[in-house]
């Protein structure tokens, strides 16, 4: 069981009176930075509209290439090298493994006659699945740790069929997006049939103990499978016991080509549910009624303007969560028999909160955002509030699903000084209690978060929390990490990281802005940080750190900034724009080439977010002046930067990080170091090891504090 915070006023005793013999470690006087490895420039020129692009390190884009893999081991080199000489690197991980080193234990979730759960011990490289049946004994289920040595082979999905008897997992190696899927026998874990190979970007949708439904594109050619373009996904079923070459082909393909398709069944299985998109946002919806033999597949929503899920059913009855005339989402009912927009009927209607919905025990749970953190009301079927549900605090809430006929659900609270904690609800009373709290090496009561309201470049006011020790001095010399995202319509909610309490316990700040792009004010608010508005999202990032410095939160000397994905292209836009602004830089797996970034496996599908280069001369101008990679200006002294990728990265393909450092190295005046760590056996970031997190951070901070000047204390 896990440890409560029982003996956490004892130990903060104790961290108290070991502060005042704290061993500070000083900062290293004199970095000896190795010369870069000499990254050789070809001559190669695209014309764009008339403009002429060069690109002297599109050779980059070659990941398997020999020269390449040469350049790669050469930089990380440099990189390891630096990184050794920082005096606190050591301290710091061992810190960080103090601090990860406690049970962590997930809700539980009930399926046949056991109900199954993921634990980790404390520092495993991947958490293991344990089941228990009627309260008896736990025994290991599955455990990925097995799966590799070193922990770089993960389990990404696992999915049981209605009675539990059936389940498939999804394994991925390396982090890569291309996975594998094994079926077994839940009882005794016996394989059945062949491992399904080169599945990619899936559910797996049981139909019955028959079989279950999965989608994948066309593996593209031997030596480009992490960087070939990945076109045009299909849905397939397959049938327990067959080959999987032998797989049916039920939608998608040269019929109806769609970069997107996902698939999943009612809670009764009636009804099976397709989603097919061409880009990150938007979607058609499709229906096929499995009850009546030879049913054809119906045409719900038959374009890509708006967003669209069925949540269930009653019968005929659908229930269709939807921002179709509702920016922030509502849910609707619709007879099967006549499913078209034009039929919906409210169920919940629209607020000023963007809305997401749960079920479970014949109720719905509708998880409101208000101003980036979680409001949750239960509505009965019909559409009557019933209660708002209480949480500890201002956070974020997940979870709040079960089966049809359950009493009681879980959900997970957190915040960014709330560690992770399960309730379990009891759904006709709204009673939650605790039910499992983990033993963190953290008093919550010592730190504090706010949220805060920042005027943006045009006047847009826009949210930010700032996390840091009571009482601290706002005097301009915390060290502060500021960190962002703002793309495709995704919310950033208060959450707990490990990682960030050892800055905090430095007397560090650590600000998360909520900007434009994203998903916490709905529609609109992503739509006003896309395409020719993508510029709002830096300018929003900007003002962040403008405001962290005028409030004496930080200075210009002790600011850094991180983000990752589409984050990293803000980093990289953020760092470009100005320089002058911040001390560190951490762009991590970002988009940083945005002339070609849709030439790249799923890339063409970000193009509603991005625009693309192709599509017209007023796009690609806008794309050129931002994009990172070619914003870079010789004889500029840019941030202290450390560049991080992962040569598995089959998402945001490596290249961009790789050319953007290469020329980062070339252009940059001044003594701030330029570093690119590439990570090996890694992808995107999903399934990483424990080990190599930890590391990874460990190196972040080192790179950070060493950099700033600031030390290290014990």
């Amino acid at each position: 069981m896990v440890k409560t915070y029982s003996g956490l006023l004892l130990l903060a005793s104790f961290l108290m009176a070991c502060n005042n013999n704290q061993k500070t470690i000083e900062p290293a006087t004199a970095m000896k930075l190795k010369p870069y490895p000499k990254t050789k420039k070809i001559d190669l020129v695209d014309d764009h509209f008339g403009t002429k692009v060069p690109d002297p390190y599109r050779w980059l884009e070659n990941d398997t290439a020999v020269d390449t893999k040469e350049w790669v081991l050469a930089q990380n080199e440099v990189t390891n090298d630096y990184l050794s000489q920082i005096p606190f690197r050591d301290a710091i991980k061992q810190r960080l493994e103090k601090l990860w080193n406690y049970e962590k234990i997930s809700a539980p979730f009930k399926e046949g006659n056991y109900t199954y759960y993921f634990k980790n011990d404390g520092l495993q490289n991947q958490s293991v699945i344990y089941r228990e049946e009627k309260e008896g004994k736990s025994e290991v289920f599955l455990d990925p740790n097995k799966f590799s040595a070193d922990g770089t082979t993960s389990l990404a999905d696992i999915n049981f069929s209605k009675d539990g008897s059936l389940v498939a997992y999804q394994v991925s190696e390396g982090g890569s997006d291309w996975r594998k899927v094994i079926v077994w026998k839940a009882e005794d874990k016996s394989v059945v049939g062949d491992t399904l190979i080169d599945v990619k970007f899936s559910g797996l949708a049981w139909k019955g103990n028959e079989g279950f439904y999965y989608s994948s594109y066309d593996k593209p050619k031997e030596g480009s499978a992490l960087s070939g373009l990945t076109q045009y996904h299909k849905l397939y079923f397959h049938k327990l016991g067959t080959p999987q070459s032998s797989d049916e082909l039920i939608f998608g393909g040269e019929s109806t080509p769609r970069r997107y398709i996902g698939a999943y069944l009612t809670e009764d299985e009636r009804f099976l549910v397709i989603t097919a998109a061409n880009t990150t946002s938007g979607n058609e919806l499709y229906i096929q009624d499995l009850s009546k033999p030879d049913s054809k597949i119906v045409q719900v929503v038959d374009n890509f303007d708006k967003e669209h899920s069925i949540i269930d059913n009653e019968g005929d009855s659908l229930f269709i969560l939807t921002n179709l005339g509702a920016p922030n989402y509502k849910v609707v009912t619709v007879d099967i028999n006549d499913p078209k927009p034009a039929n919906w009927k409210d169920l919940i209607s629209e607020t000023e909160n963007v809305l997401n919905i749960k079920k479970g025990g014949g109720k719905l749970f509708a998880i409101y955002l208000k101003d980036a953190t979680s409001l949750v009301k239960q509505f009965d079927r019909r559409g009557k509030e019933e209660r708002i549900v209480e949480l500890p605090g201002l956070g974020t809430a997940n979870g709040f699903e079960a089966k049809q006929t359950e009493k009681e659900l879980y959900y997970s609270f957190t915040s960014y000084v709330y560690p992770p904690t399960i309730f379990k609800y009891d759904i006709a009373s709204g009673k939650s209690t605790i039910y499992k709290k983990p033993d963190v090496l953290f008093n919550p009561e010592d730190y504090e978060s706010k949220q805060v309201f920042y005027a943006s470049k045009d006047g847009t006011k826009v949210p930010m929390i700032i996390t840091y020790k009571k009482g601290i001095v706002l005097d301009g010399s915390n060290p502060t990490m500021l960190y962002g995202y703002g793309g495709f319509n995704i919310s950033l909610t208060p959450s707990f990281s490990v990682s960030t309490v050892l800055l905090l316990e430095q007397g560090g700040v650590y600000a998360v802005a909520n900007l434009r792009g994203g998903g916490e004010y709905g529609e609109k608010w992503h739509l006003a940080g896309t395409k020719l508005k993508k510029q709002n999202v830096f300018d929003d990032f900007i003002a962040a750190a403008e405001y962290l410095i005028k409030e004496n939160y930080t200075s210009k000397e002790r600011l850094a900034i991180s983000g990752g994905s589409n984050g990293g292209l803000l980093v990289g836009a953020a760092m470009t724009q100005r320089p002058d602004l911040y001390k560190v830089a951490f762009p991590a797996v970002g988009v940083l080439d945005m002339l070609r970034y849709h030439k790249f496996t799923a890339g063409a599908g970000w193009a509603y977010d991005y625009g693309t280069a192709d599509d017209n001369k007023e796009m690609f101008d806008y794309l050129y002046k931002y994009s990172p990679y070619h914003a870079l200006k010789e004889g500029i002294e840019y941030p202290a930067t450390m560049v991080t990728t992962a040569d598995h990265d089959d998402r945001v393909v490596p290249a961009h990080s790789f050319k953007f450092a290469a020329r980062l190295q070339e252009y940059n005046k001044g003594t701030n170091p330029v570093l690119i760590r590439i990570e090996t056996k890694a992808g995107h970031g999903a399934g990483k090891p424990t080990a190599m997190i930890i590391q990874e951070q460990a190196d972040k901070w080192a790179f950070m504090f060493q950099n700033m000047g600031v030390g290290y204390s014990e």
